[in-house]
């Protein structure tokens, strides 16, 4: 195999594959970049067994071959390497890797121990732009659990119906929701991505609004299609969550606040909370304005911010990271929140219920 690059281009595909190289596995061969040239085409492909990224190269194919090589060394190799061409030889496992006045060698790995993305026909797909998918998973991810303890938490829903795509994640302490229009009608459908998958997926697509991913299912796998790489990850088997039987219209207080001064509101309240704190951020719900305060062992906190108010006076108490996640998350300058009582959770939601996030409060000693 004897192979040329521009140092950009095959810097840029070998990030894009190694956000599916393990680096924790009894495997080496995880641990691996599957390269093979051949037809015309240069392809690279991570595969850690959950989640699979194949990606297409640019470059000059002088001799066809295939080979695995490890993931770190050859990025780091790669990324060293002066600006300009680079050339990449194999002989018998054993691979030259030249740029420049520079030359590694390098032991590689067969090309039959590699693990390749398994071939799955279906015709259950939906087509979102590149944008949209980067937004869904920016403002729903936060909400997935931090810890595999309970396998669906650790997942997102993607349920699909008619045109409308429905995203949700929760970690037992909050629920985000995403609705999404899409440009077609598709067949009803229900899955759960690792959040993981969701996670390596924003971070490696461009995000233009004018270029699209194809979503394929099958029974056990999730596809991506963009540009020139595809993405494939297990799916998480199960029933997800009963979410609709949670969520509920009702509410005696409505406050509507500027998104803008909650926040900053909300991040300055941080500055006195350690990681380990459990310290609410306690919001007390009057006529015209709500009045905000933290206490913990570092200092307090005491600010006012104006609000319109609908229902009665109501004091309560949340995590303050997961206001300012859900903060975050919204796009709008004012934003609704609905409230019961001091005991019952929060909805943060628009008109339209395009997204819609819970909290739930916790208790604080006035």
């Amino acid at each position: 195999m004897k192979l040329s690059f521009n140092k950009t281009e095959l810097v840029d595909a070998t990030n894009i594959v190694l956000k599916a190289v393990s680096s924790k596995t009894t495997m080496p061969i995880l641990t691996c970049i599957f390269i093979e040239a051949e037809n015309d085409e240069i392809k690279m492909t991570g595969n850690d067994l959950e989640l699979a990224i194949e990606t297409k190269v640019k470059g000059v194919i002088a001799e066809e071959g295939k080979i695995a090589v490890d993931a770190k060394l050859f990025s780091d190799i790669i990324r060293k390497l002066p600006e300009g061409e680079i050339t990449i030889t194999e002989n018998r496992e054993m691979i030259n890797i030249s740029g420049g006045k520079s030359n590694f060698d390098i032991q590689g790995r067969g090309a039959d121990e590699f693990t390749k993305l398994p071939s799955i026909k279906t015709d259950e797909y939906i087509c979102v732009s590149e944008f949209t998918l980067k937004e869904v998973v920016r403002q729903t991810i936060f909400s997935i659990a931090a810890n595999d303890n309970n396998k669906m938490m650790s997942g997102e829903l993607f349920e699909i119906n008619g045109d409308n795509l429905k995203v949700v994640s929760l970690d037992g302490h909050r629920i985000s929701i995403r609705n999404v229009k899409l440009r077609e009608t598709y067949n009803p459908k229900k899955v759960i991505i690792p959040g993981k998958t969701l996670l390596e997926i924003s971070r490696i697509i461009p995000g233009n609004a004018d270029s699209d991913v194809y979503i394929f299912f099958s029974d056990n796998y999730v596809i991506f299609e963009y540009g020139d790489t595809v993405v494939l990850s297990r799916l998480i088997e199960g029933e997800y969550f009963k979410v609709d039987k949670m969520i509920s219209t009702d509410y005696e207080v409505k406050i509507t606040v500027n998104k803008r001064e909650f926040l900053d509101s909300i991040e300055r309240s941080l500055l006195l909370v350690r990681e380990s704190d459990r310290k609410p951020i306690v919001l007390g719900i009057e006529e015209g304005k709500m009045d905000v305060s933290m206490t913990t062992v570092i200092g307090s906190l005491k600010e006012e911010i104006e609000i319109a108010k609908e229902g009665k006076d109501i004091k309560i108490g949340f995590n303050p990271r997961f206001l300012s996640d859900a903060m975050k998350a919204i796009d709008d300058e004012e934003i609704n929140i609905y409230m019961v009582n001091a005991k019952s959770p929060c909805f943060i939601r628009d008109a339209e219920d395009s997204y819609i996030y819970l909290i739930l409060p916790i208790n604080f000693i006035a």
